[in-house]
């Protein structure tokens, strides 16, 4: 396996993103966030994970989301 020092997504499950996404902001405002509807409507992280897994641009947002709000974290 390479090491990407580079890539702070390297080895970051989608389910571990989606989760701290949750704790993090909660359902409603990633919903605002991100407007998707298994955000928006009855949200569970296994609907969310099975959309984002079939839609990449959907999937970029959430990584890009959760880098930022990584980056968040660190300021405070």
């Amino acid at each position: 396996m390479e090491t990407q020092p580079n890539n702070p997504l390297h080895g970051v499950k989608l389910a571990d993103m989606v989760e701290h996404l949750v704790t993090f902001y909660g359902w409603e405002e990633l919903g605002e966030r991100i407007t998707i509807r298994c955000f928006t409507h009855d949200p569970s992280v296994k609907s969310s994970l099975k959309f984002l897994r079939k839609t990449p641009w959907a999937r970029e947002r959430v990584e890009g989301l959760y880098l930022k709000s990584l980056r968040d974290a660190k300021k405070k």
